[in-house]
Order: C-alpha cells, then sequence, then structure tokens
C-alpha cells in the first residue's frame, strides 16, 4: 500500500524530494473571503445562514445555553470523564512547572540601569474546536488550559452545531467546556466561526485578540485571511506523522503509528524514515493487515496511498536525521537503538516521541504535552500551542538620570549616525536639564 522511495543515493535536496500534499491555501482564501465579508457585514444572520448550507442544521441559540453544558458534563460516562480530568491534570501540570515561570527576569545593566520583562496574557482569545470528521474535544484542553494558565480573562469557544445533537456542537465538546469553567461557546463552524470571532457579531460575541486551534483548510485559509486584524497561533495543515526507525524496531507499533495519523483525514501524511529494507517491508505487509476492518478504512487508504505517505529508505541514521529534519514533521516518533540520542540530534519537529512506547497517541492525549503543532514543514521556524502562545513579552526599562546621563552621548551619536536628531534632541534635552 505505501510505496518505498530510495534515498539512500541522495545526497541532499531533501525538500524537493519529500512527499508532500498539495495544500493551496490562496485558492481557499477565495472560497471564504466573502463569507468573511458577509459575517462583518449582516452579523448573526449570516451566521445562521451559512449553518444551514454547510452544516445542514440551523441551531436555535448560537450561542450554547449554560443548562446544555451542565447536561453535557452530568451526562458524561464516568470513565470518559475520568480520562478528561487525567488529561487536564497532566496538561495543566506541563504548563504551570514547564511553561510559566513565576521570576520575572530582569538585568542590572549598571548602577540605576535595568532592563525587566514581563509575560502580559492577552486579553481575549477564539479557541476554534473541529467537529468534522472527527470532534476533537481534546482540542479544548489543549487550547483553554495554556490559555487559563497564562491568565487570559475572556476565553470563546467555537465549534460547528451537529445534527445528531440538535445543532449543538459534540457533548463531549461542550462537557469539556463546562469542566473547564468556559460558558460562552458558540454553535459555529468553518470560515463563519473565524469570521465571528475576528469581527465580532453585535449583541453576541466581542471580538478577540488572538485565535487558535485546528481546522480544515477553508479554517486555515480564514485565519489567514484575518491575520493582522487579529493574531493567530498558526496556519495548521493536515496531520502529519513521520518516524525514524531501524531494524529493531516492532513493526507492528510503526504499522500502528502510521495508521493513526491517517485515520485522521485522507490528506493525512504518514512517512516511514527507515535505514532497514526488511523492515520497510515488514511496515508494508503490517500495515496492509492491520488496515482491514478499521472504522476508518477507507479514509486511510486515500491517506496512505496518497502522495504525501511513504516508507523512505536511506542509508542509514545519520542521513535519517537529516531527511527528519529536512522535513520537519509535526509528530516525530523515534524506534531505534538508543531513540534518546537519535531525539536528542533533531532539530526540527513539532514534537518528538522517543522510544517504542512513546506514540503519538499519547501526546494526543494524556502525555501533559501539547497537540497543537506545526504542520506542513513549519516546524523549522514554529513551535507548538503553550501558555506562551497566549501571552505577549513586553521589555520594561527603567533608567535614573545618572544612569542615562553616561551614555547620552553614545546614544546621540548613534541617532545623528542615522539622521534622526529628533532622536538624538529627546536625549539632549534631558543631558542638560
Amino acid at each position: 500500500m505505501l510505496r518505498v522511495e530510495d534515498f539512500t543515493g541522495a545526497t541532499g535536496g531533501w525538500r524537493g524530494l519529500l512527499p508532500r500534499a498539495e495544500f493551496n491555501v490562496d485558492k481557499a482564501v477565495e472560497v471564504v473571503r466573502p463569507i468573511l465579508d458577509d459575517v462583518a457585514l449582516r452579523g448573526e444572520a449570516a451566521l445562521r445562514e451559512y449553518s444551514e448550507r454547510f452544516d445542514g442544521v440551523v441551531p436555535d441559540r448560537i450561542r450554547v445555553p449554560q443548562d446544555a453544558l451542565e447536561r453535557a458534563a452530568a451526562q458524561l460516562d464516568p470513565l470518559l470523564r475520568r480520562s478528561f480530568e487525567l488529561s487536564i491534570a497532566r496538561r495543566s501540570d506541563v504548563a504551570r512547572r514547564l511553561e510559566l515561570s513565576a521570576d520575572e527576569p530582569a538585568a542590572k545593566l549598571a548602577e540605576g540601569a535595568v532592563v525587566g520583562l514581563r509575560n502580559i496574557p492577552v486579553s481575549r482569545v477564539g479557541l476554534y474546536v473541529p467537529g468534522g470528521l472527527a470532534p476533537l474535544a481534546s482540542s479544548v484542553i489543549m487550547n483553554v488550559v495554556p490559555a487559563q494558565v497564562a491568565g487570559v480573562e475572556s476565553i470563546a469557544v467555537a465549534s460547528p452545531p451537529q445534527a445528531e445533537f440538535d445543532g449543538l456542537p459534540h457533548p463531549n465538546i461542550l462537557a469539556l467546556c463546562h469542566m473547564l469553567g468556559v460558558d460562552e461557546v458558540f454553535a459555529v463552524g468553518g470560515a463563519q466561526a473565524i469570521g465571528m470571532l475576528a469581527h465580532g457579531v453585535e449583541g453576541l460575541c466581542e471580538p478577540v485578540d488572538l485565535i487558535s486551534g485546528p481546522g480544515n483548510i477553508y479554517v486555515v485559509a480564514a485565519k489567514r485571511a484575518v491575520r493582522g486584524l487579529v493574531g493567530i497561533d498558526s496556519e495548521a495543515g493536515p496531520t502529519e506523522i513521520a518516524i525514524i526507525a531501524d531494524d529493531h524496531a516492532n513493526a507492528e507499533y510503526v504499522a500502528a503509528d502510521l495508521i493513526s495519523q491517517a485515520e485522521h483525514d485522507p490528506m493525512a501524511a504518514s512517512v516511514l524514515i527507515t535505514d532497514s529494507p526488511q523492515l520497510a517491508e515488514r511496515v508494508r505487509q503490517a500495515v496492509d493487515r492491520q488496515v482491514v476492518g478499521q472504522l476508518h478504512e477507507e479514509r486511510i487508504r486515500v491517506s496512505l496511498t496518497g502522495r504525501q505517505s511513504a516508507i523512505v529508505v536511506v542509508r542509514d541514521i545519520d542521513q535519517a536525521v537529516e531527511v527528519a529534519d529536512a522535513y520537519g514533521a509535526e509528530h516525530l516518533e523515534i524506534q531505534t537503538v538508543d531513540a534518546a540520542a537519535v531525539a536528542a540530534r533533531i532539530r526540527n519537529a513539532g514534537a518528538i516521541f522517543v522510544g517504542g512506547h512513546s506514540p503519538v497517541s499519547l501526546g494526543d492525549y494524556s502525555a501533559g504535552s501539547t497537540h497543537v503543532l506545526p504542520t506542513a514543514g513549519c516546524a523549522c521556524h514554529s513551535s507548538g500551542l503553550t501558555v506562551r502562545s497566549f501571552m505577549k513579552t513586553v521589555h520594561v526599562i527603567d533608567y535614573s538620570s545618572e544612569a542615562l546621563a553616561e551614555i547620552a552621548a553614545d546614544v546621540e551619536r548613534f541617532a545623528l549616525a542615522e539622521r534622526l536628531p529628533g532622536h538624538a534632541a529627546a536625549i539632549t534635552v534631558r543631558s542638560r536639564a
């Protein structure tokens, strides 16, 4: 099912060789821009029209009622609730202990010259939770928890209405919102949700400062279109998994992990990078066996046979690391001898999963790490969603008159060298006082 590409004779130029799906956001922007403009112009009437057109249902109330949130939480299966609570607890623990420092660093450059750093939370954020091919309730945790730990005061969640739930978002999504204390929840999906969050809708939803959360290509296109009006976390494309594995890897584990991401989306990418042709063949056969009878078998087959998925055979692990860095996978698993040492050499990946017992599925739910990660090679310059994503960093400059006078001449010269005498004068007026 998965084709094999032999990179053993290649020496570089990986980006042109790597399997990658086409993801034309610019073309999608042309589709969603009229929707965004219409939401800005007509507000709730436009939201209802697009709900009917794209979701097949018009909610009685676009803002989900409080009793619906409470009912969804009350009706949760106890074991599922326990799983939600574990995921919340672990994500919160990691966010607090590793991502948020209690100390504000400050540098004393000279007597009376101090530059400090303040991390200030964004005031209001809009969080998008997909509900199409899969109702990603876990995305509620991955977005809400770090925003709350950051100190964001106002959080709005938007998720598509579902015909089978009387026009409300999926009950698991509503339940998690209630468990996390988020009561501003909107039954709006797709580009129109991004328009609502970015522009605001009078009497319904105030505009936000930042929008985060994954979605399909039209959601991504809408986020690109409003970027600048509001901040966005990233332009996340279809999910990806890359696995570096040698002959010691368990082929059944590798096959299962490739399939796990393929079931997300027909455009999902599953790539195995190995220096073992024998493992490549074992994995290929294991994939063929394991796919049969899967709930989303057709979707998985489309993903695994697409141009974005492949088994890549390399010369050795050194070349595997080079290829993986060039690919910059959203999720990168290392299933080799001394996996930790190989993982330490990786520069570009959204998240790295070390060893045979750290599958991507663990990170999707309850590892404590984030699962909102850069895709489409963006891991070379971008990071996953963390507490810092919801904060602004502000320098605080505090100089005394003596400290300014000590370097005044230097500043004046620099300003004049840039032909900005007004800048110099702002120093001179103080040094002469």
